[in-house]
C-alpha cells in the first residue's frame, strides 16, 4: 500500500521543515554541488538544508535515455531509471542499488525540477524520478532567451490556463507533492493573484524570486521582498512560502527570514560563490585551518579549502575512488624550517614545468598528447564526457576562485586549460592555489592593512544602497583567498558606467517625469529620476525595466 500523499504544509514538516535551500541551477546545483553545500554543517544538520535538482528539460528527459543518462544518476550502473508507470519494476530496487541523485543516506531532501509547457510530457518526465526525489517543481521563473524562445519557464506567466493545467496535471497524477518557483509580477496585487491560481492548481510550496523577468543581466538589480511579504501576509497561514533574492552571505539569511516571513530562504548565486553560505562561522579560537579569521574579525572559507572538500567528494562519490594523501592545509603558525623556502621555491619550479610553461617538459607532454589523440582517432571518435559532475566542475572552480584567480593568473590559466574528467589537472589546480593562498597568509601577517576593508566612519555619508553597491562590496569584500560574493552593479552604475542601455521610449519618459517633479517644487539634480528608479522595486515601476535592452544574460535560470 502506498503511503498517503501530505500536502502543503503537512508535507512541509514530514521533509523536517528545512529553512534553507538549494536554489535549481541550469547545469551548477548537480549532486556533487549539493553535497558540498551540506558538507559544512555537522552530519545530523545536513538534512536541514533542501537542495533542487538542475532545471531539466521535461521533453527531453521524457523521450531521450541518453539525457537522462547525463542529467540524473540515480541508480548504481549499469541500472538504469524504470520507464514511467512501470512501478514493478521500479519496486525492485533497494537501497544498495542508490547511488548519487536522490540517495536516501546523502541527498535528501531533493526536488527535482522541469521546465515544460506540455503537461502530458511533464507528468511522463515526473514520473521517471518520483521514486528518487521528494517533490517535483515546475520552474516558472527562468528569464533567458532560450526560455522565451522554448515558451517556458517565466515566458509561460501570461499564459495561467496552460501553468494550471501543467500543476494540476502533477498534482493528480504523481505519488509526491509538485512545487513551484517564480517571479513576482509588475504589481503586488497582480502577484498574488498569481500565486493564488498556481496554489489552486495543487502547488504545494511557491517558491517566490523577488525580481521580475526583467530583471536580469546588467538589470538584475535587487529582489523586492516586500511583495513576498505581502503575500505571506494575504495568504492562509498553511500555505509554504519560500523567498528568493538578495542573498550574499550567511547573515542575510535571517534578515530575509525576518522581512519576508517566508518559511525558508533559497539561495542561488550566493550558494555558487560561497558553497558554505548556510553554515555559521566557527566560534573565535575554534577556526582550524578550513576558516580564516582576520584581526579585524572578518573572515570565511579559505578558498583552497573549499576546493580540496570540493575535489574529495569528485572522487570518493563520482570517480569512486580514495582521495590522494594530503598534507595539512598551511597556517602561519605552522614551524617551517630554515629550507622551507628553498622547498617551497623547488615545489614552485616543478609546478610550472609540469604545466609546460617552458623548456624541455612542454615539448614531451605535447608529444604525448598527440599520441594519444592519433592513438583515439584510430579507434574511433573520442568519447565525450557527460557526467554532470564532472562537467560542472570548470565552472564551480572559477565561482570558488573568483578573487584569487583576479590576482594569480597562472590558478586561472590552469584552470582554462583544465578539461572535463581530468581530475588530474583539477589537483594541480588546488596546488597552485595552495600555494597562493599561502602566500597571501604570509603577505597578511607582515601588514594586516593592506587587506583590510573598514567600515564607515561614523557621520560619512553613504551612496544609496538601493541604487548603489558601494555599501554591499565594503560589506562583504574580503582578501583574496576568501571565498566570497559576487556583487553585481545596480542597474543605475550600470547606465552610468555604459554598460546598460535604456531605449529611448524610457529615457523619454523617465525625462518627462523628472521635468514634472520640477514643476512641483523638487530639486532637479538628477535625484529625482533615482527615487524613482527605487520605487519600481515596490508596485509602480515595472514598465522601466521592460523597455531596457539587455545585452548580456545572467546564469541563474530559476
Amino acid at each position: 500500500m502506498a503511503p498517503e500523499k501530505l500536502h502543503g504544509r503537512a508535507f512541509y514538516e514530514s521533509i523536517g521543515s528545512p529553512k534553507y535551500v538549494v536554489a535549481p541551477m541550469v547545469d551548477q546545483s548537480e549532486f556533487a554541488w549539493r553535497l558540498l553545500t551540506r558538507s559544512f554543517l555537522p552530519p545530523e544538520l545536513r538534512t536541514t538544508i533542501l537542495a533542487y535538482s538542475p532545471m531539466f528539460h521535461a521533453k527531453l528527459f521524457a523521450e531521450a535515455p541518453k539525457y537522462r543518462a547525463a542529467h540524473f544518476e540515480p541508480l548504481k550502473p549499469p541500472l538504469v531509471i524504470p520507464p514511467s508507470g512501470d512501478v514493478q519494476h521500479q519496486n525492485l530496487f533497494g537501497e544498495e542499488d542508490a547511488y548519487l541523485d536522490g540517495n536516501p543516506k546523502i541527498d535528501r531532501p531533493l526536488f527535482v525540477q522541469f521546465c515544460a509547457n506540455e503537461p502530458d510530457m511533464l507528468l511522463e518526465a515526473a514520473k521517471l524520478v518520483q521514486p528518487f526525489c521528494d517533490a517535483v517543481d515546475l520552474n516558472l521563473g527562468c528569464p533567458q532567451g532560450i526560455a522565451r524562445r522554448g515558451h517556458y519557464g517565466a515566458f509561460l506567466q501570461e499564459d495561467w490556463d496552460t501553468i494550471y493545467k501543467l500543476i494540476n496535471t502533477l498534482h493528480k497524477g504523481l505519488d509526491i507533492p509538485v512545487t513551484a518557483k517564480m517571479r513576482v509580477l509588475e504589481t503586488k496585487e497582480r502577484t498574488l493573484d498569481y500565486a493564488k491560481m498556481i496554489l489552486s492548481a495543487g502547488a504545494s510550496i511557491i517558491t517566490v524570486h523577488g525580481r521580475q523577468r526583467e530583471q536580469k543581466g546588467h538589470n538584475t538589480g535587487l529582489a523586492d521582498w516586500t511583495k513576498i511579504r505581502y503575500l505571506r501576509e494575504q495568504l492562509p497561514p498553511e500555505t509554504v512560502i519560500f523567498a528568493n533574492g538578495n542573498i550574499l552571505r550567511y547573515d542575510d539569511l535571517q534578515k530575509s527570514l525576518d522581512a519576508t516571513k517566508a518559511d525558508a530562504i533559497m539561495s542561488a548565486e550566493g550558494n555558487l560563490y560561497d558553497p558554505s553560505i548556510f553554515a555559521p562561522a566557527p566560534p573565535v579560537g575554534q577556526e582550524g585551518r578550513e576558516y580564516w579569521r582576520g584581526r579585524d574579525g572578518k573572515g570565511g572559507y579559505r578558498a583552497d579549502a573549499v576546493l580540496r572538500r570540493y575535489l574529495n567528494i569528485i572522487h570518493k562519490h563520482v570517480l569512486g575512488q580514495d582521495p590522494p594523501e594530503r598534507e595539512p592545509l598551511f597556517l602561519p603558525t605552522d614551524p617551517r624550517p630554515e629550507t622551507d623556502s628553498a622547498k617551497i621555491e623547488t615545489q614552485c619550479t616543478e609546478t610550472e614545468e609540469d604545466q609546460g610553461e617552458d623548456g624541455p617538459p612542454k615539448k614531451k607532454q605535447k608529444r604525448e598528447g598527440s599520441e594519444k589523440e592519433k592513438k583515439e582517432k584510430r579507434n574511433g571518435k573520442q568519447e565525450k564526457c557527460t557526467n554532470p559532475n564532472l562537467v560542472a566542475m570548470q565552472a564551480h572552480c572559477f565561482h570558488i576562485l573568483r578573487s584569487l584567480v583576479s590576482t594569480h593568473h597562472g590558478v586561472r590559466d590552469a584552470l582554462a586549460k583544465s578539461r572535463v574528467g581530468d581530475i588530474d589537472a583539477y589537483e594541480n589546480v588546488l596546488k597552485l592555489t595552495q600555494e597562493a593562498v599561502k602566500e597571501g597568509l604570509l603577505d597578511y601577517e607582515k601588514d594586516p592593512s593592506k587587506y583590510e576593508y573598514p567600515d564607515p566612519q561614523e557621520g560619512e555619508e553613504e551612496a544609496d544602497p538601493e541604487l548603489y553597491s558601494t555599501a554591499a562590496v565594503r560589506r562583504c569584500k574580503r582578501p583574496y583567498w576568501i571565498c566570497q560574493p559576487h556583487i553585481r552593479p545596480l542597474p543605475k552604475e550600470a547606465i552610468e558606467k555604459g554598460s546598460l542601455q535604456l531605449s529611448k521610449k524610457v529615457k523619454a519618459r523617465l525625462q518627462a517625469e523628472k521635468d514634472e517633479k520640477e514643476k512641483a517644487g523638487l530639486p532637479a539634480d538628477g535625484k529625482v529620476e533615482v527615487v524613482k528608479t527605487a520605487d519600481k522595486h515596490a508596485n509602480n515601476g515595472a514598465e522601466e525595466r521592460v523597455e531596457a535592452e539587455i545585452p548580456k544574460e545572467g546564469v541563474i535560470c530559476g
